[in-house]
């Protein structure tokens, strides 16, 4: 088992409303291992970006919410307790609620997650 990554989760909304959402610049501003920024919420539902240069997410799952996860860029691994399962660029997948999840990488990757915006990436 890889040793557990530091995490640079960021819940503040970076861009509201009528703003351009540059994911490229926030992209090259990344210096962390594992980093999460919501870029923007739609209705109830947060819209999150994932650069994610070594290392492994913990095992946790979400009670209420649904998670889908999209490849933009790299090759992004989510593990399930039956499957594991691996995300090329312009690939995505939705991991139903309840379901106990991890994700990792090998090699960089830039994902969108999109959830409710009350979901704590860190689970439940």
């Amino acid at each position: 088992m890889a040793k557990k990554t530091e995490y640079s989760i960021h819940l503040d909304n970076k861009f509201g409303f009528l703003q351009l959402i540059d994911v490229n610049e926030t992209v090259k501003a990344v210096t962390d291992p594992w980093f999460n920024q919501t870029l923007t919420q739609v209705n109830d539902c947060v819209v999150r970006l994932g650069v994610f240069k070594k290392g492994e997410f913990h095992w946790h799952k979400h009670d209420e919410e649904d998670e889908f996860f999209f490849v933009l860029e790299g090759e992004f691994i989510l593990e399930t307790e039956e499957e594991e399962i691996r995300l090329q660029p312009m690939q995505g997948y939705t991991i139903p609620k309840g379901v106990l999840h991890r994700t990792r990488v090998e090699q960089p990757a830039v994902i969108l997650m999109m959830e409710g915006s009350g979901v704590q990436p860190t689970g439940n």
